[in-house]
């Protein structure tokens, strides 16, 4: 993933989420999830590009209870 995609996804997720905050009416409590989970979104996605989340999906669940 190139720098430019990266920086202009980020811009592209920052405008759409100010335009969020500015124009739609919304109770403040809702706007305040909604953008929490943007940036939660945004953080995982970015550790991802860099390649910290690389191996995430890898992580072994034991199980519980389950059926042999």
């Amino acid at each position: 993933m190139s720098l430019g995609y990266l920086v202009g996804t980020l811009l592209v997720v920052a405008v759409l989420l100010w335009a969020l905050n500015q124009y739609v009416p919304m109770d403040s409590k809702i706007k305040a999830i909604i953008n929490a989970v943007v940036v939660i979104c945004v953080v995982v996605w970015v550790l991802q590009a860099f390649g910290v989340f690389h191996r995430a999906g890898a992580i072994p669940v034991p199980q519980v209870g389950g059926s042999k």
